[in-house]
């Protein structure tokens, strides 16, 4: 145990792991499960952020349209008016290629 102790801790590994604990007190779970959901929750945080950048690229292309809603987020919708060239868009063999990550 004392070379666990030893090696170089990430403090935010130690954070999220502990407020876990906190907010869950009748928590436990295994070294397997710990990891489990934090493997989950990573996951879900970039593929939100991911999305979120599509969608914010597929709306400036105007392929979508994006209204606001009382009481809840941004709606997205397909805009009529760009069908065909959304269709165009997917058929093309680079549609996936649309250029540097943000």
């Amino acid at each position: 145990m004392k070379d666990i102790l030893d090696t170089q801790l990430n403090p935010a590994t130690v954070s999220e792991i502990l407020g876990y604990f906190v907010r869950n007190p009748q928590a436990a779970d295994s070294l397997e499960g710990v990891a489990r959901w934090r493997l989950l929750n990573e996951y879900i945080t970039r593929k939100v952020d991911e999305t979120q950048r599509a969608l914010a690229w597929l709306v400036a292309q105007g392929y979508l349209r994006e209204t606001s809603s009382a009481g809840s987020g941004p709606i997205y919708s397909l805009n009529p008016d760009k069908v065909d060239q959304a269709c165009e868009f997917l058929s093309r063999p680079d549609a996936g290629d649309t250029g540097p990550k943000a």
